[in-house]
């Protein structure tokens, strides 16, 4: 299984992708970070469009995909665990997350969107969920193999 995270935005080297790079160097999952990045001012709705072209093109085709999105589920670290472990053993080979700008996800990755899931209510600086991201990854990846990282 491949794990790909595209996400809109260029990282700085900055505290959150310290945090990003440490738990996706703890994965034995392979994971891949692309970002994309629209460079031109335009309207909220052609932005997301345009933001959402370059996210699809972004990642293998036939991926599972996963959509942060606030609007979505919200799942406990276990049952992420569950839901990875379930793509994992049906035969996905590429597991994609997409991380969407600061006016989220235009239309095209939410009706691609395998899973819509939602980080919580809270809004989250956009660098500093690709860190979640990772550190849930290895989260699922601890709580799949029985490793006692996850106290539950």
């Amino acid at each position: 299984m491949r794990l790909w995270l595209a996400a809109v935005g260029r990282a700085r080297s900055d505290p959150a992708r310290a945090l990003y790079d440490d738990y996706a160097g703890r994965l034995t999952w392979p994971l891949t970070l692309r970002e994309v990045e629209v460079k031109k001012r335009l309207p909220p709705d052609e932005l997301k469009r345009q933001e959402a072209e370059l996210l699809l093109a972004a990642i293998p085709a036939g991926s599972t995909v996963v959509a942060l999105d606030e609007r979505g589920a919200s799942l406990g670290s276990e049952a992420f665990a569950r839901k990875l472990e379930g793509w994992r053993d049906g035969g996905a080979g590429d597991i994609a997350f997409l991380i969407g700008g600061a006016d989220g996800h235009g239309e095209a990755v939410r009706r691609r969107a395998d899973l819509l899931l939602s980080l919580g209510a809270l809004t989250w600086p956009h660098m500093l969920v690709r860190a979640l991201i990772a550190e849930q990854l290895y989260r699922a990846q601890c709580i799949l193999s029985g490793h006692p990282y996850h106290r539950a």
